[in-house]
């Protein structure tokens, strides 16, 4: 238990406080995932087969929807340029907000966030505006992403370790995901200015190389197998301590997803002696809260870092955003 405990606090921390690590994510928690499946005595031939596996459907998505994207980048900024004057700014916004929110279930987490890159590029909005597009955006489509195993890892994982279909999760949490994800839309009619012009209406975003496509998709890969073994290897420790929590103490004591990456708290957290009240609570409690932060989803990160958006920008409209929605789902799962 100690070694786990050490190796869990390695993991909390050291992506926040120390750059290099944050830089080499997959690499850190592929070492990590190895040395907590070593330290508890579960590594065998079996959870190896597992961890070669589990990582390669969210990889063929990541690196198909990524062809996809360079292959059609200018007729997607073609469709933008011509959806946006057709319709309202407000409801091409809103629309934007809720259906890269769906669709990143089936075109993943990652894709869903270039695309939304791609957008926010076209459309001449001020700082302000474009901070509060990003961020609700994100929000919806970290929801949307953990409706189907291919979203993004955090579903890869807890599909994996709970032995589930294909299916699972949108049983489970679509009754609040999707609406939830509507609501994001909603708010990103009233929350985000317009500007009339569309004289900037013009896209300044290079397409990315093969290369780049290629080292992204190797790097979920990689990232998925160090969570499949993380998360087992932290069985044990989960078991002891986690387990016995009361559902509202799990649900509030997940917000720290907004400085983590909520699929790292996922495969620490996520077993399948939990009922099912409990793994909706862990898993709306890491979705909602990892997008208050930069570091807290994926998507965020990616957005943030091609829309040079800094950590304090992101905080500003992303922390309350995100209290005010985790309150609304304590209130939806537990008071009703």
């Amino acid at each position: 238990m100690v070694g786990l405990i050490i190796i869990l606090i390695l993991v909390l921390f050291l992506p926040f406080t120390v750059k290099k690590v944050e830089h080499n994510l997959e690499v850190f928690l592929f070492i990590m995932g190895i040395a907590a499946a070593l330290v508890s005595g579960m590594m065998n031939r079996h959870l190896i087969e597992k961890a070669l596996v589990d990582p390669i459907t969210i990889t063929i998505a990541v690196l198909i929807a990524g062809l996809l994207t360079k292959w059609l980048q200018n007729q997607l900024e073609k469709l933008i340029l011509s959806m946006s004057r057709i319709l309202s700014p407000r409801i091409f916004f809103a629309l934007t907000v809720i259906i890269l929110g769906l669709a990143s279930s089936i075109i993943t987490a990652i894709i869903a966030a270039i695309v939304l890159v791609i957008i926010i590029n076209v459309l001449p909005l001020d700082r302000k505006s474009k901070i509060r597009f990003t961020v609700l955006a994100c929000f919806s489509i970290g929801l949307g992403a953990a409706l189907t195993p291919i979203g993004e890892p955090l579903s890869t994982i807890t599909v994996s370790k709970l032995n589930e279909d294909f299916f699972y999760l949108l049983k489970l949490i679509g009754v609040e995901v999707i609406p939830a994800v509507v609501i994001f839309g909603l708010f990103t009619m009233f929350l985000v200015k317009p500007n009339e012009s569309t004289n900037g209406l013009k896209s300044e975003l290079k397409a990315e190389s093969y290369k780049e496509i290629l080292i992204r998709a190797a790097k979920i890969y990689l990232f998925v197998m160090g969570l499949t073994f993380l998360g087992h290897g932290f069985e044990p420790l989960i078991n002891e301590y986690v387990i016995g929590l009361h559902l509202m103490v799990l649900y509030w004591i997940n917000m720290i997803s907004a400085v983590l990456d909520n699929a790292t708290l996922a495969a620490t957290e996520i077993s399948p002696t939990m009922d099912q009240e409990t793994i909706r609570a862990v898993l709306l409690g890491l979705l909602i809260s990892g997008g208050m932060l930069i570091p807290g989803n994926i998507p965020n990160i990616i957005a943030a870092g091609k829309l040079n958006i800094t950590s304090k920008e992101w905080a500003r409209f992303g922390v309350p955003v995100g209290l005010i929605t985790m309150v609304v789902f304590f209130i939806v799962l537990f008071v009703f």
